[in-house]
């Protein structure tokens, strides 16, 4: 088994609409103190669940910490000017050392009110996602770019000062259809895997992912595998199972509404050899960064996941 990276969440969901800053930066320094590889947020932009912009907040978790990799898993990239998002990033690798990870997505597909919301049509979406890649890619590492696509038309244009990382701050596409996970063995860093997708989803898009490695001669090695995993470390199993169920039935109801497992088929939850038996599960499938994610007690969990969770896994699998 190849080695495994362990991420935590940022502090970032508020139900109740009010921010605890003070959580955040606590969270971030005992995450990087106990040894965490990364932290990480999560984007939406409209929207009823009160969330911190995904950008200006890693922003502000870079000024908090000095070695922690930084990542958001990931962005709805075709909603975006990727001139824009190329500056942010940059700016962002400059100012944490380069120690970030940009995950992008698609976002709602199917959903054309969703792309409405931000001017543009769902049809134009994939679009959007293949010529803003190129774009920044090309802002990242030259000098000047010239490019005459559908949406982007740049001439001479320079973007300075390019990002720490070489040849560009890793790009790590998110998404669940055959087309996005061979478009990531294509011409992504990484592939990660959101928390609403079970550990059985997770398989068979690491099981397509190698057939598609295989088909473009790419060394699976070069592709890290990231997966999301909700968790609730409790003694007491069935307190924690019901406090998942109340978040997420808050945070994702229309899930709820068509799967009544849903709570069940995602997350790890009770004792802390019951959470490392569900993350040893997604280890095995394939992972190489875990990125388990408390939503409660944030630091209580956090020490726990170091202290017992994290060496029961990587001592199992």
């Amino acid at each position: 088994m190849p080695h495994i990276d362990f991420g935590f969440p940022i502090p970032q969901v508020f139900l109740d609409g009010k921010a605890d800053l003070d959580l955040v930066r606590r969270t971030l320094a005992l995450g990087e103190e106990l040894g965490f590889d990364s932290a990480w947020v999560q984007d939406q932009v409209a929207g009823d669940v009160p969330l911190h912009e995904s950008l200006t907040l890693l922003s502000y978790a870079s000024a908090l910490t000095t070695r922690v990799r930084l990542g958001v898993s990931v962005l709805v990239f075709p909603i975006r000017n990727a001139v824009h998002v190329a500056k942010i990033v940059s700016t962002l690798d400059n100012l944490s050392a380069g120690r970030i990870i940009l995950g992008i997505g698609l976002g709602h597909v199917m959903a054309p009110g969703f792309f409405r919301t931000y001017g543009i049509e769902s049809t134009e979406a994939v679009r959007r996602f293949n010529e803003g890649v190129r774009v920044m890619k090309s802002l990242w590492t030259e000098p000047v770019t010239n490019f005459e696509g559908e949406f982007y038309q740049l001439r001479q244009t320079g973007m300075w000062p390019k990002p720490v990382q070489k040849p560009h701050v890793p790009l790590w596409f998110g998404g669940q259809h055959p087309d996005a996970l061979r478009r990531a063995v294509r011409y992504a860093d990484g592939y990660t895997c959101a928390g609403p997708n079970t550990t059985e989803h997770f398989a068979g898009f690491v099981a397509q992912i190698h057939q598609f490695l295989d088909e473009e001669g790419r060394d699976p090695a070069t592709l890290p595998l990231s997966k999301r995993v909700y968790i609730g470390i409790d003694d007491n199993a069935e307190r924690a199972k019901r406090r998942l169920d109340e978040f997420f039935q808050a945070r994702y109801p229309w899930q709820i509404e068509r799967n009544p497992d849903f709570v069940a088929d995602i997350c790890a939850w009770g004792s802390t050899a019951q959470v490392a038996d569900g993350l040893a599960r997604v280890a095995r499938i394939g992972a190489t960064t875990i990125i388990a994610n408390p939503l409660w007690d944030f630091e209580e969990q956090v020490a726990a996941l170091a202290e017992e969770v994290i060496p029961a896994v990587r001592s199992t699998v």
